[in-house]
């Protein structure tokens, strides 16, 4: 059934219905009904890319409505500025030290996403969810146990890896359905479009139990291919289009589940893997105020935006200014769904439930891993430390002075280095760098 929709779609074939649903809470007891999910994770989207972010000709209407329906993280992190590493730390909570793989996979890449991980799909299908990925996979493609349906997924669609990697570089590229191959060499103006009605299809099967869709978004990392309704039409170029078209497909998704009445028992949740791919200049994206991009642990190549909608249960218009990752995903939609995290392995993401009811969480810190997983810096409240810094710009902006400390609350930008004012901050977050480096080299990963 999937298989035929999808080729429709390839001929551009389209359709919208959705199942009913019912109203939920936060806290959810065990034996209610949680509620359905869909989380959105776009490609290399910066900070500064939405108009509800500042953005000044970027139209995003429909992302700027679920922001004023629900709540807007105003410090939301990635737990990677690359593409591998951060999907692994989003699907199992953990930081991408811990994946025993590089940062960035490769189409012949022998390592992928290890058996023995725990992921949130596998843990979302025991509490009795439907579960679809539609789009980019990128955690290990050589194997079939590194793809999405032996990974908890009933249902997958999309490209196993980066839209660039592609020929004459790199081998033909399969659109692969399930563990098969669809075709190669997709047209990519498609992508978007097939992606969101796939989903929209997948919702809307006639089943009794909650569903998680994760649609990872093929774009907008380079090449740039938006669908023919929207290729130009942004007033911001090409890059534009393909953000506008990912606004419009949000714009899909939540006019078929209020059109079905089912908004009020579904949680949506929308971010990137990563910051914009500066270097590739206008068609790369922006961070906005803050410094660098993507591939850095600056500000710029791990703040991604972050919105949360729940219609009934989040309050509407909320700004959220506590910093919270990608990570905490993990533990909260397991929590949602009444499934208890596992405990026979690290889990480094904490429990947004309180702040999405408006309560407060306390100071916890957080670690940035930069290329090849290394721990670059730490952030704790305020204070972000850097010992090592990097950029694909190649650019040194404080000409070699180590270790650098910002205040984000005060200079969210990275411009004024306090670490001679303030040295016994400087020692703390140091600490704090040593024992989780000890930490994570005696725990090691699955596949050493």
């Amino acid at each position: 059934m999937l298989q035929r929709t999808t080729v429709f779609l390839l001929l551009a074939i389209a359709g919208l219905a959705l199942l009913y649903g019912s109203a939920n809470t936060i806290d959810n007891p065990r034996g209610q009904q949680p509620p359905n999910i869909v989380l959105l994770f776009c490609d290399d989207l910066g900070y500064g890319d939405l108009h509800a972010y500042g953005h000044p000709t970027i139209a995003t209407p429909h992302l700027d409505q679920m922001a004023q329906d629900g709540m807007l993280f105003t410090q939301f992190y990635s737990a990677s500025p690359a593409c591998t590493a951060s999907r692994y730390a989003l699907l199992t909570g953990r930081y991408p030290v811990r994946s025993g793989f590089d940062w960035v996979l490769y189409p012949k890449s022998e390592r992928g996403l290890h058996r023995e991980e725990h992921t949130l799909a596998e843990g979302l299908k025991a509490a009795g969810y439907r579960t679809g990925c539609f789009g980019k996979w990128h955690l290990g493609s050589t194997q079939p146990g590194f793809l999405p349906l032996q990974n908890g997924f009933d249902t997958y669609v999309g490209l196993p890896y980066s839209n660039d990697m592609i020929p004459p570089k790199w081998p033909d590229i399969a659109l692969l359905s399930g563990n098969d191959t669809l075709g190669m060499n997709p047209d990519q103006s498609l992508l978007t479009g097939l992606y969101t009605q796939t989903a929209i299809d997948f919702m809307r099967e006639d089943a009794p139990s909650p569903f998680f869709v994760y649609l990872p978004f093929a774009m907008p990392h380079v090449p740039l291919y938006p669908g023919k309704d929207f290729e130009g039409q942004s007033r911001a170029g090409t890059y534009g289009d393909v953000v506008e078209e990912i606004d419009d497909a949000v714009g899909r998704i939540r006019a078929a589940l209020e059109e079905a009445g089912m908004a009020e028992n579904t949680l949506i949740l929308f971010t990137s893997d990563n910051g914009p791919w500066i270097i590739k200049g206008a068609d790369g994206g922006s961070a906005g105020h803050l410094r660098d991009g993507k591939g850095s642990t600056w500000e710029g190549g791990m703040r991604v935006p972050g919105i949360a909608c729940w219609p009934g249960t989040i309050a509407p218009g909320q700004v959220q200014r506590t910093p919270a990752n990608t990570m905490d995903w993990y533990t909260t939609l397991l929590g949602l769904a009444g499934q208890d995290i596992p405990e026979d392995r690290i889990v480094d993401g904490g429990d947004l439930r309180p702040l999405l009811r408006g309560e407060t969480l306390s100071d916890r810190p957080f670690f940035y891993y930069g290329p090849g997983n290394q721990l670059q810096a730490v952030r704790k409240g305020p204070w972000k430390l850097h010992r090592i810094t990097s950029s694909q710009t190649g650019l040194d902006y404080f000409d070699g002075k180590l270790p650098l400390l910002f205040n984000l609350n005060e200079d969210p930008g990275e411009r004024f280095d306090r670490s001679e004012q303030f040295p016994e901050v400087v020692t703390e977050l140091q600490r704090l760098m040593d024992e989780q480096m000890k930490a994570t080299d005696r725990v090691g990963t699955f596949w050493d």
